[in-house]
């Protein structure tokens, strides 16, 4: 599997990621500000960056525009921030981001986009300066990638668990609470289109612990069967 480094300066969503990327088989190296990044970058040099724009020291995009800078920019970088905007998406993708993810991001787009991140071919430094056409503004299919994957708002389906079900009791007491936990967590999910940020609020549950309790149950966390938009 992959190298992938993660940068942001929120301890809860490093550790957040981590697991999730780790449980997916991917070897993950964690920054909490752009001087580790630069670091864990010359270190390791690994095949996809999920970089956060809003960071106290230097933010994401200048450390994109570093990278890119510097002809370092030989791995494919997804940003990542909770304010998102037009301005924002184009500015990343002109400077050779690949995808610009939302937050709270849902968990089907974070695998999703990493997937589609690792397929393709490290981007060329000299392609991400001339992204941008001559009025200084971003290539329209770079800017068209960036909205594709994350600042369009989620659609929900229209199927998806029901608020109301029937639970067969005539088992033992942990199969009988552990189908009614699933179908609990399933139907917030989706409710709340996939995103562990708002579930972990609705339901009390810190995002680690909330995240492997999804697991334990057997709740597909990787497949739109939940409500979600893929």
């Amino acid at each position: 599997m992959a190298t992938i480094l993660v940068v942001d300066d929120e301890l809860g969503i490093r550790a957040l990621l981590l697991e999730i990327l780790t449980d997916e088989g991917h070897t993950v190296e964690l920054a909490e500000n752009a001087a580790q990044a630069r670091s864990c970058r010359e270190r390791v040099r690994p095949d996809l960056v999920l970089l956060d724009i809003w960071m106290p020291d230097v933010d994401g995009i200048t450390l994109l525009k570093e990278w890119s800078a510097n002809s370092m920019l030989t791995m494919p970088v997804i940003m990542m921030s909770g304010h998102g905007t037009i301005d924002t998406a184009v500015e990343a993708t002109k400077f050779g981001a690949m995808a610009f993810l939302e937050k709270p991001i849902t968990l089907q787009k974070l695998l999703r986009s990493v997937e589609q991140g690792l397929a393709k071919p490290a981007p060329r430094p000299a392609a991400a300066q001339n992204a941008a056409r001559a009025d200084g503004s971003a290539a329209p299919d770079a800017v068209d990638n960036a909205f594709a994957s994350a600042l369009l708002p989620n659609a929900p389906l229209m199927l998806g668990p029901q608020s109301e079900q029937s639970f067969e009791l005539d088992r033992p007491l942990r199969e009988a609470r552990d189908a009614f936990e699933k179908s609990y967590f399933e139907f917030h999910l989706a409710k709340e289109n996939g995103s562990m940020t708002r579930v972990a609020e609705k339901t009390g549950l810190e995002r680690t612990h909330l995240y492997r309790k999804l697991k334990q149950l057997g709740v597909d966390l990787s497949r739109g069967k939940r409500g979600g938009v893929l």
